[in-house]
């Protein structure tokens, strides 16, 4: 702990704004408190929620830093109390529910998985906001088992294609939606069973023929608003529909007597509020399940770009873009 500098680079606006309020300063380095890691940080994923939040519409959670980004790799360089001391030393890769985008983070350790050979830091800092949020919604409220169908909103996202990649591991047919000819492409290149131009084409009606009308299992959206009820048509009985985003509007009518008839289950959540000792049973399940495919080198991010810590508000250009396929990720020296 004495070794550690008492000042770090940090991205922390002081007001919501554009893009342009995500410049560096300097923000003192915090210190692990007990069942906590402090992690130098060498690589953060950068998610949809690190821009609402920028924007001013998303808080952090009650005890957590004004500082952005929710996922980082690096090394752990202190511990504090009731954390094993052999700890220090180790390549780790965190969900945090915020301080990212700094130089130094604190994590707790239930938070944390070890990153393997396979995967590089820039790598591991992709993967555990996505993994942790497609886990618990697709496989564990959605319950998407071996020889069902899913459908995903937003297949190029990095939760799209975390979702793309968690269900060819664990034999989930999965089709997705994209905004373009080029990312229906890219969606199947990346393993999508089907693909559609939400643009060009009415999805619930692809998804019946794909279906032969017999709809799917899982839907994760993350549209929320009019999607609601039209992906309930694409659903079949005792079909799941779980929300876990509202970027086309926290409103939506459902026709009941539907739910009734066909026996549907809405349900959805939120991953950031959640307590320490919830995210760590997700992390523990994630590290029997999960991170034996990534040791083998069977599950890695799509990377699509990565910006120095000093250009986050070119990160956050790229992701309102829309532009993207997979993760952006913030790199520090």
């Amino acid at each position: 702990m004495t070794s550690l500098p008492d000042m770090m680079r940090a991205i922390d606006p002081d007001t919501p704004g554009g893009p342009e309020v995500l410049v560096e300063v300097e923000r003192p380095v915090p210190r692990p408190g007990p069942g906590e890691v402090l992690i130098r940080v060498v690589a953060a994923g950068v998610n949809r929620p690190d821009v609402i939040q920028r924007q001013g519409h998303y808080p952090p959670p009650p005890g957590a830093p004004t500082i952005p980004g929710l996922e980082i790799a690096g090394t752990v360089v202190a511990a504090g109390a009731d954390v094993p001391h052999e700890v220090i030393g180790q390549p780790m890769c965190a969900l945090i529910a915020g301080g990212g985008y700094a130089e130094y983070a604190v994590a707790p350790a239930g938070q944390c998985l070890p990153v393997p050979d396979a995967l590089s830091m820039i790598e591991a800092a992709a993967m555990p906001e996505t993994l942790f949020t497609v886990w618990t919604n697709l496989f564990e409220r959605g319950y998407a088992s071996e020889g069902e169908t899913a459908l995903v909103h937003g297949g190029t996202s990095g939760i799209g294609t975390m979702a793309i990649s968690l269900c060819n591991l664990f034999g989930v047919g999965v089709i997705v939606t994209a905004g373009s000819d080029e990312k229906v492409a890219a969606c199947l290149a990346h393993g999508a069973d089907h693909a559609i131009n939400y643009r060009s084409e009415d999805f619930v009606a692809r998804v019946n023929a794909i279906t032969g009308g017999n709809g799917v299992a899982v839907v994760l959206d993350m549209v929320g608003g009019d999607y609601v009820a039209r992906n309930m048509k694409c659903l079949a009985a005792d079909g799941r529909h779980v929300s876990i985003a509202v970027q086309g509007g926290a409103m939506a009518t459902v026709p009941v007597f539907e739910i009734m008839r066909r026996r549907l289950t809405l349900t959805g959540s939120t991953l950031r509020a959640r307590d320490a000792a919830f995210k760590s049973l997700v992390a523990d399940e994630l590290a029997r399940t999960v991170w034996p495919h990534v040791e083998a080198g069977r599950l890695k991010p799509v990377i699509d770009t990565t910006f120095p810590l000093a250009a986050a508000a070119d990160a956050h250009r790229c992701m309102e873009s829309g532009a993207h396929m997979g993760k952006i990720v913030l790199t520090l020296d």
